[in-house]
């Protein structure tokens, strides 16, 4: 058998038929009471959320949730290794197996071809400077100094 009972708006707590009181607030909207208690903390405006016996503080504060709902388990996202455009997969593995004193010798050889590089470009500047500027050719004179 099903017995109809409502809801105390201060502590949520069940109101089984004969008990509580039914308040009728002043905007026409019923509020049901559970106990004598719940009614005067109504009329003096206390928020269920400061009461500590009510529901509204214990849901605030997290209490009794232990044994109504287990926490949720994450799930390990596994990570995955892809190809790179221009890189395939084998070769991104390679480099990684490779050991750091022949990664590091190997970054070395590079910075040394790369200033080099950089050197004999600069050299082929100079050179060209050097032509476009003949032996009997004047030099370009600032235009404010005077001759």
């Amino acid at each position: 058998m099903v017995i109809a009972t409502e809801l105390c708006a201060l502590s949520e707590y069940r109101i089984y038929p004969g008990n509580g009181k039914l308040f009728i607030r002043r905007d026409g909207k019923p509020v049901f009471l559970g106990s004598s208690k719940a009614y005067s903390l109504t009329l003096q405006r206390k928020k269920p959320a400061k009461l500590v016996w009510t529901q509204a503080w214990r849901r605030l504060h997290k209490k009794g949730l232990a044994e109504t709902t287990a926490k949720k388990r994450t799930r390990r996202v596994n990570k995955v290794a892809r190809a790179v455009v221009g890189v395939s997969l084998d070769e991104i593995r390679k480099k990684a197996s490779v050991k750091p004193e022949v990664r590091a010798a190997q970054r070395d050889a590079a910075l040394k071809e790369i200033k080099a590089r950089k050197s004999a470009n600069k050299e082929k500047k100079v050179d060209r400077q050097a032509r476009a500027t003949g032996a009997g050719q004047r030099t370009k004179m600032p235009k404010n100094v005077k001759r």
